[in-house]
């Protein structure tokens, strides 16, 4: 338990970590997946490229220790990584391994003269102060999960009943459980965990469900990255009848209860957890929905069909389509703007957007703009937690 005064030593480093947390998390990541392997498939190595998990993980790491006196000033962050590793499959034997390197890394990083047996002693401490309180709440989730008709834990094998092609970059495949036994009914706007082998390299990720719960069959719809390993596996190797194992669903970007207008703003690949919003709202029948979704074409814009007969059969169904490059009879054209928000976001809706993340930058301002309060503003990253500042 942390004394009082190993409390202080962890706040006193909050100025250290501002100037120096990425330098210092970058190193933790090349310590751990240079020399303990057997974590590497629980990392995307392109966040490692791009820096955002390093950054992300800095922030986190800022966030608890100006904290470490009142966790419940950290607001949901606990709660979304908890869903990420449970996307995962984090498990109490992965926490020493993290706990080992960034000691390490604080050591290597600041030096002996400011990382101070005192400071790595009061570090230790709150390092495992916050693992302990994740493995407990983890492992309650992975007991629910597990408990829940048609849930499951760990890794179920998944057969591929059928393989789409959404667009010219975006192909869905449609997974049925091979023990032929119920799926649990997930929450619209939650996410799955793969676990592949590609090459003989272990690999997971994680994809969103692109519709709604129907307890027999989940879809993911996946974009193809360029040079992204396991995106052109799932799109040029997996093929209907190949097995996946797949963890249970996860994720907190979810569509809470409500009656009022619910505005589902999407942009490229961003649109497939909101299709899964849509559905399930529709479905209820109480909610007028506006879909306003943002491509860079008609030929990328998966699902076109989809929303057009969504607009078509449901009175209570709008679709706002927004192409870049538009077309001919393409109603619109250009980029997101503060104008298509005043104009097409009822004032009291609920808004859940999703995209890339300068995308969401700009959603989220221009909402704010338009007067839709931060409690009726809902958005996820694919990737790392981050902030959208």
């Amino acid at each position: 338990m942390l004394t009082p005064e190993q409390t202080r030593i962890v706040k006193a480093t909050v100025p250290i970590l501002e100037t120096g947390g990425e330098a210092l998390t970058t190193h933790f990541y090349k310590i751990m997946l240079d020399e303990y392997p057997e974590v590497r498939p629980l990392f995307n190595q392109a966040h490692q490229i791009h820096g955002s998990q390093p950054r992300a993980l800095a922030n986190a790491i800022l966030q608890y220790a100006r904290h470490i006196d009142d966790l419940g000033a950290l607001g949901s962050l606990p709660a979304r990584i908890i869903q990420k590793h449970v996307a995962l499959q984090i498990l109490p034997e992965h926490y020493p391994v993290v706990g080992t390197c960034l000691l390490r890394a604080i050591r290597e990083v600041l030096g002996a003269e400011t990382a101070t047996d005192a400071v790595l002693d009061a570090w230790g401490e709150a390092y495992w102060q916050l693992a302990n309180i994740l493995i407990g709440a983890e492992g309650s989730e992975y007991n629910r999960l597990a408990e829940t008709h048609g849930g499951w834990r760990g890794g179920r094998l998944f057969r591929v009943a059928d393989k789409c092609i959404e667009s010219a970059e975006i192909v869905s495949l449609y997974l049925s459980p091979v023990d032929g036994a119920a799926v649990l009914s997930h929450e619209p706007g939650q996410y799955l965990g793969l676990k592949l082998l590609i090459d003989g390299q272990e690999v997971r990720r994680n994809y969103s469900i692109s519709q709604a719960a129907n307890g027999e069959q989940l879809r993911i719809s996946v974009k193809r990255e360029p040079g992204g390993l396991v995106s052109n596996h799932l799109h040029d190797k997996v093929q209907i009848g190949s097995e996946l194992e797949i963890f249970p669903p996860a994720g907190l970007f979810v569509l809470k209860k409500g009656a009022g207008p619910l505005a589902l703003i999407s942009g490229g690949v961003g649109i497939t957890p909101l299709l899964a919003m849509a559905e399930a709202a529709l479905a209820e029948g109480m909610r007028d929905i506006v879909f306003i979704h943002y491509a860079r074409n008609r030929d990328v814009h998966a699902f076109a069909g989809t929303v057009e007969n969504w607009a078509r059969d449901y009175p209570n169904f709008t679709a706002h389509i927004v192409y870049e490059e538009a077309g001919q009879g393409d109603a619109y054209s250009g980029r997101p703007s503060l104008e298509h928000l005043r104009n097409w976001v009822p004032a009291n809706a609920d808004a859940y957007f999703l995209g890339p993340k300068p995308f969401m930058s700009f959603i989220d301002k221009a909402l704010t703009e338009i007067g839709i309060p931060a409690e009726r503003r809902e958005f996820e990253f694919f990737g790392p937690t981050e902030a959208l500042d």
